[in-house]
């Protein structure tokens, strides 16, 4: 964050200081004591189930020199009546002093958010410095966090914008109005939440809308919902895809015997290979959506595809693992949704190795098609694995949908019971389910 002194902070939100008044914030704001750094910022709610104010003391040792919060707390606090409000109001502020000779993209999406934003990261990386949401901090509260991680050498702002109900996505580009606004893909991610795949892509298209003035949409050219925003706008519009009427085009898509793709990426002026070191054919599209935005930010193809060549991702996405007992493990325990599933799924068949081995779990918030969407994954993995291991009873669908292939586990603990007793050398092991399944303990327990 730009240093701020805590008297500076409350005037900024309209808040007041208790304590050394003088003390200067240097470090991220964070809102776990325990992710506290030297110079940092405690912003501090009363949860259901905890008050972060009584964690003051904690952020402290880790380095916090200030708070932010409703109530004065052992450390210099500026005491705010909504703490929400004045995070997003203090993070609106320090990016407008830093609006001069920066960069904001936006990347929204019902999937691929998290692992196109670290593609782009990592491309806009290799050309200046770059800041990014860390992991999928993509909500009310994650987008100002990562605005203020912004510094005055900061040169793109990347900020990866999440929705669960019609106008979030709205109230985020309300903070900052993006130069470039991503759009990925409308699926069914939270259809339980939002009530129809319309409401989703109306959702989605709040980013297009809430471009700035002169910004680019950055749309793909492969999903018709998304293509049909360029009428949101009348700023540029850059499409992206493996269409052939694609502005950067993804083809020639081949895959080694890990699942990772190579493909040229193909503009009007230029063409250049991609290898990338992840796994998925995905991966490709978000490669292109990547260089495309990059594209719009003023970074060049050839440099975008070199970075793309050495880019990583988040945890626990398609995360490949070398096990013990010989076996090979695809971590993409973050999150799922039908449209995710498919394509780890995917990624699972692509890689060369004996039996493929799917574990997956419940995907949440799909609403009425819970169930027939369930069942829908557990058939498309019987055709790409050999065994399909659905873990606890709300998943029973999938074991359904999978038929003879299907091995229903009650819980994480009989999964990584029967994991172990059932892996042999060259299998290949996917764990896929949404995030409130906790699979990640299965894959943590096997690697």
């Amino acid at each position: 964050m730009i240093p701020l002194a805590l008297a500076e902070i409350a005037e900024i939100v309209g808040g007041r200081a208790e304590g050394d008044s003088s003390v200067t914030v240097t470090g991220p704001a964070v809102l776990d004591s325990r992710q506290a750094g030297p110079g940092g910022l405690f912003v501090a709610f009363c949860g259901e189930h905890a008050d972060g104010h009584d964690y003051a003391e904690q952020a402290g040792r880790a380095g916090a020199v200030a708070v932010l919060g409703s109530r004065p707390t052992p450390l210099p606090t500026v005491v705010v009546e909504d703490v929400r409000a004045a995070l997003q109001f203090l993070a609106t502020h320090v990016v407008a002093r830093l609006r001069d000779g920066l960069t904001v993209v936006g990347v929204t999406g019902s999937q691929g958010k998290t692992g196109t934003k670290d593609l782009l990261a990592a491309v806009l990386s290799s050309a200046a410095p770059t800041t990014a949401t860390i992991g999928s901090l993509n909500n009310e509260l994650g987008v100002p966090l990562t605005m203020l991680r912004a510094q005055p050498s900061t040169r793109f702002l990347v900020l990866e914008m999440g929705a669960r109900h019609v106008g979030d996505i709205t109230a985020l580009t309300g903070l900052v109005a993006p130069d470039v606004a991503v759009v990925l893909n409308v699926g069914v991610a939270h259809l339980g939440e939002f009530g129809s795949r319309a409401a989703i892509a109306r959702t989605k298209g709040e980013l297009v809308r809430g471009l700035a003035p002169g910004g680019t949409a950055v749309l793909n050219a492969d999903d018709p919902r998304v293509v049909a925003m360029r009428s949101l706008t009348d700023c540029p519009v850059l499409t992206f895809g493996r269409t052939v009427h694609a502005d950067v085009r993804a083809h020639d898509l081949a895959l080694d015997r890990l699942g990772r793709p190579s493909f040229t990426l193909r503009t009007a002026e230029a063409s250049a290979p991609v290898a990338l070191p992840l796994v998925g054919a995905h991966q490709a599209l978000n490669a292109s959506a990547a260089a495309a935005a990059a594209l719009a930010a003023g970074v060049p193809l050839d440099l975008a595809t070199a970075a793309l060549a050495t880019a990583s991702l988040s945890p626990w996405r398609l995360e490949p693992r070398d096990l013990a007992c010989g076996a090979a493990l695809l971590n993409d325990s973050y999150n799922a949704n039908p449209d995710s599933a498919r394509a780890a799924l995917d990624a699972l068949a692509a890689i060369e190795g004996g039996r493929r081995i799917a574990v997956l779990g419940d995907m949440l918030e799909l609403g009425d098609d819970s169930e027939a969407e369930h069942r829908a994954v557990g058939a498309y993995a019987a055709a790409r694995a050999d065994v399909v291991a659905a873990v606890g009873k709300a998943a029973r669908p999938i074991a359904d949908g999978a038929g003879e292939r299907a091995v229903l586990l009650a819980d994480n603990d009989a999964a990584v019971d029967w994991l172990r007793g059932h892996l042999t050398t060259g299998d290949v092991v996917l764990v896929k389910a949404s995030r409130g399944a906790r699979l990640d303990e299965v894959a943590t327990a096997l690697a």
